[in-house]
C-alpha cells in the first residue's frame, strides 16, 4: 500500500508518496499543475490507498478546482 501527501502552496506543491513502511518512494516539489501532478503521481496510482492534501490558505486552493468531486467530497471540504 502507498499514501500521497501534497503540501500546497499558492504557486507550487511538495507531494510526497511513501509505503506502510514509512520508506519515501517519492518527494519533489511541482509547480501547481494538476498534470504535472497527476503524471508524478501515475506510476503509483494503483496501489495508493489515499491523498492527502494540506494547504494554509483560506478557502480551496486554485490546483483543486481541476479536480472533480463526488458531492459527499464537497460537503466535507471545510476552507482553513
Amino acid at each position: 500500500m502507498k499514501y500521497c501527501g501534497i503540501d500546497l502552496h499558492p504557486n507550487n506543491a511538495v507531494v510526497a508518496v511513501i509505503d506502510d513502511q514509512d520508506r519515501v518512494l517519492y518527494c519533489k516539489r511541482l509547480t501547481n499543475d494538476l498534470q504535472l501532478i497527476m503524471a508524478a503521481l501515475e506510476p503509483h496510482r494503483d496501489e495508493l490507498q489515499g491523498v492527502v492534501v494540506e494547504a494554509t490558505f483560506y478557502g480551496r486552493p486554485r490546483i483543486m478546482h481541476a479536480f472533480p468531486l463526488r458531492e459527499a467530497e464537497r460537503a466535507a471540504w471545510v476552507p482553513v
